[in-house]
C-alpha cells in the first residue's frame, strides 16, 4: 500500500507564541528564514508525498495564500475543531484510507522523519506515531516495548503520525483530540511506534522558535 497523503495541522492559534501570533499565524512565523510549515512541506514533498492538505482557521487569508503557491490544499475551519475533529472533517476531501499528519511547529535535525516514518509502517497497523526520548518526566508521552506503545514512559510524541482514517467514524464528537483517537486505538492494540534516529525539538513557544533559530544558525 503507498501513503501518498497528508495533513498538516496549521488552524491554531499559537497562544504561547505570545505576541510573536498577534498578527501572524504560528506557522507562518520565520524558521531559518522561511515560514516554519515551509519546512514540514520540504519534508513531505522530500519523502515523496504528494497530496498535501492544511487545516486553517486564525488569520487564515495570508496563510491559505502561501499554502496556495506551494501546491497545498486548505480547509478552513469556522471553529476550532482540534486535531481529531479537524481530521475527521477533513476525511471527505482527503478521499484516502490511510494519511500522515504533522505538525509544523517542530524542529527536525538528522534523516527525513517523514521517509523514516514510511519505512517503519506496517499494512496491518492501524497507528504509527513517531516518538523521541525525553529526559523530563512530565512531559513524556509513551512507553515503547517491541514497537507497542502505551501511556505514560519514557517518550514523547513528536507530532508526526501515520494513521488509518476508517476508524474515525467511530468517535462521534465533531470536536475532540486526536488523543481520543489513539486511547481507542490503544485498547485494541493497534497503536505502534518508532523513535526518531535524529534530533527533534519542540517550537510550541516564543523561547523555543528563537532557540530552534540559533540551532540553525550554529
Amino acid at each position: 500500500m503507498s501513503i501518498d497523503t497528508a495533513m498538516i495541522f496549521a488552524a491554531g492559534f499559537g497562544t504561547r507564541m505570545q505576541e510573536l501570533t498577534a498578527h501572524t499565524p504560528k506557522p507562518m512565523l520565520k524558521l531559518g528564514g522561511v515560514p516554519m510549515i515551509d519546512h514540514a512541506i520540504r519534508h513531505l514533498r522530500s519523502a515523496g508525498i504528494r497530496r498535501l492538505f492544511a487545516n486553517t482557521h486564525y488569520l487564515p487569508e495570508g496563510l491559505e495564500a502561501h499554502l496556495s503557491q506551494q501546491g497545498v490544499i486548505t480547509l478552513r475551519e469556522e471553529t476550532i475543531l482540534e486535531t481529531g475533529g479537524g481530521l475527521k472533517a477533513a476525511l471527505p476531501e482527503i478521499d484516502r484510507d490511510h494519511v500522515i499528519t504533522m505538525n509544523p511547529d517542530a524542529l527536525w535535525v538528522g534523516p527525513n522523519p517523514v521517509t523514516a516514518l514510511l519505512d517503519g509502517w506496517k499494512p496491518e497497523m492501524s497507528g504509527l506515531l513517531m516518538l523521541t526520548p525525553s529526559a523530563k518526566d512530565k512531559l513524556n508521552d509513551f512507553s515503547l516495548e517491541q514497537g507497542e506503545i502505551a501511556r505514560k514512559g519514557p517518550f514523547r510524541y513528536t507530532g508526526l503520525q501515520i494513521l488509518r482514517t476508517d476508524f474515525l467514524s467511530e468517535i462521534t464528537d465533531d470536536v475532540f483530540s486526536l488523543n481520543i483517537y489513539w486511547d481507542y486505538l490503544l485498547e485494541r492494540h493497534k497503536l505502534h511506534g518508532i523513535t526518531y534516529n535524529g534530533n527533534w525539538a519542540d517550537i510550541g513557544t516564543a523561547e523555543g522558535l528563537a532557540k530552534a533559530n540559533r540551532q540553525l544558525t550554529e
